[in-house]
């Protein structure tokens, strides 16, 4: 089965075995939507997540490691960044290092209604093991705490545009950069950050 991306303005379809598969338009499925954040949380670590099984996925348990924060989408032009989001975490996880998906439909409602779609997805087409989130907002008012406090922590590139916007997270929970959907897990200025951030 082939998997192809063609690119129509904004919108993109997945297509194999004679199937097309149209972008979801449902919204977040947790009941906690859009998750939660400790009272004044000065850091990263201070936010608390869901996992895309729908266990608690407190932020806190990253701390020490650099994090790379990234809102996906499974029917996006971008979708195959997977790979080389994949290949960061086989490269420099044991280096203290870990990419953490975050599913949105947010752009053109371009992933799945249900997690456990999501999940099959991600690990079937491209052997996804690092963390990944529940399906969540990551714009505007709904946005995941966590995507607000990154809004109002940077003065560029401080809100995801599209699908698969990547955040660099320090250490110390604190945010380093943001980095657009057009910046690949592969290019030199966020392999540089990721180097910089982990002490190399």
């Amino acid at each position: 089965m082939r998997i192809w991306f063609p690119i129509l303005g904004a919108g993109v379809l997945l297509a194999g075995a004679g199937m097309v598969m149209t972008a979801s338009r449902a919204q977040p499925t947790s009941a906690n939507t859009p998750g939660k954040a400790r009272a004044a949380a000065s850091s990263a670590w201070g936010f608390d997540l869901t996992s895309i099984d729908g266990k608690p996925m407190p932020m806190s348990q990253y701390r020490g490691k650099v994090v790379l924060l990234v809102n996906t989408a499974s029917m996006c032009g971008f979708t195959p960044q997977y790979e080389g989001l994949q290949n960061l975490q086989n490269r420099y996880a044991a280096r203290g290092f870990t990419v953490i998906g975050v599913p949105s439909g947010d752009f053109k409602s371009q992933e799945y209604d249900d997690n456990r779609q999501i999940k099959q997805f991600c690990e079937s087409k491209f052997g996804i093991n690092f963390p990944m989130a529940e399906k969540s907002h990551v714009i505007g008012t709904a946005a995941l705490p966590i995507y607000q406090w990154a809004r109002n922590s940077l003065t560029t590139e401080n809100e995801p545009k599209w699908n698969f916007h990547k955040f660099l997270i320090g250490k110390d929970g604190k945010l380093i950069a943001g980095f657009p959907s057009k910046v690949e897990p592969q290019s030199p200025e966020l392999i540089r950050a990721i180097e910089q951030a982990m002490g190399s």
